[in-house]
């Protein structure tokens, strides 16, 4: 059990500190490879959307429906499915578009456009905000669903650090904006992710000592309602935005093959 709890904590710890890959790409690279981002957004968008559907959401309706019978299974498989997605929802529309850390910027636009006065530094801690209030949830997912299954919980990660990247760049630049400092911008992109650990921290703490088959189900659905809102709200539009259409839908298509792989292999 004990190892269970440090791998998961391990894993989500190393998926929230992909942010500061973002943050070295921001600080180094001189313009965006929209290709690469591109089909890493879709990549990950295939892995979390083929994950929620084939396996969160069918192991939460084989635990709830032994729980508590069929039909009332599904109901409660449906409903907590939805409820994750109104959950991040809910998050995203509290915070300012603006100020919402996936909202995506481009690398050429922290060359083109001159740092702002040291008010804007308040656009920065705003912006760490924002990327708690919307990471934690990932930390969730990552921790409960590797201490259940911990090579379920592996290409939920890798597909959530893929996911961190651009946001860490999308971290970066405004903070550069604010501030004119570009290790400042990169301190704040790498430190954001910890956002995730402290999910997992929450899910420690108030579900690790309840989970129970019934719990694991309910958890199990709104993990994958997140991670669907996540790809079609953020992942493929950001994708889309990149201007690389079809590479993200070749990502997208290769990482449901490489999640439906992985799953006939290792779980």
């Amino acid at each position: 059990m004990e190892q269970n709890v440090l791998f998961a904590f391990l894993l989500t710890l190393l998926a929230g500190l992909a942010t500061g890959i973002g943050g070295l790409i921001a600080l180094f690279a001189k313009r965006t490879n929209k290709s690469f981002l591109s089909f890493s957004l879709g990549l990950s968008a295939g892995v979390m959307i083929y994950v929620s559907f084939v396996e969160l959401l069918r192991q939460a309706e084989d635990l709830l429906t032994i729980e508590i019978g069929k039909q009332a299974g599904l109901i409660l498989t449906a409903t907590c499915f939805f409820l994750g997605m109104l959950f991040i929802a809910i998050i995203d529309k509290l915070v300012p578009s603006h100020e919402n850390p996936h909202e995506m910027r481009s690398i050429e636009s922290m060359h083109t456009q001159p740092p702002k006065d040291q008010k804007l530094m308040k656009m920065g801690i705003i912006t760490a905000i924002a990327i708690t209030i919307h990471n934690f949830p990932e930390g969730i997912a990552i921790f409960i669903s590797a201490m259940e299954n911990p090579s379920l919980g592996i290409v939920i990660a890798v597909a959530i650090a893929i996911h961190n990247i651009p946001e860490g760049i999308a971290v970066s630049v405004p903070v550069f904006h604010a501030t004119g400092n570009k290790k400042k911008a990169f301190y704040l992109a790498f430190l954001s992710g910890l956002a995730e650990p402290i999910g997992a921290g929450i899910a420690y703490l108030f579900l690790a000592p309840f989970i129970s088959p019934f719990i694991l189900g309910c958890v199990f659905a709104f993990v994958a309602g997140i991670m669907i809102f996540i790809s079609f709200d953020e992942l493929l539009p950001a994708a889309h935005e990149y201007g690389k259409h079809h590479i993200s839908i070749y990502g997208l298509i290769i990482g449901m093959m490489v999640m439906a792989i992985s799953l006939i292999l290792l779980i």
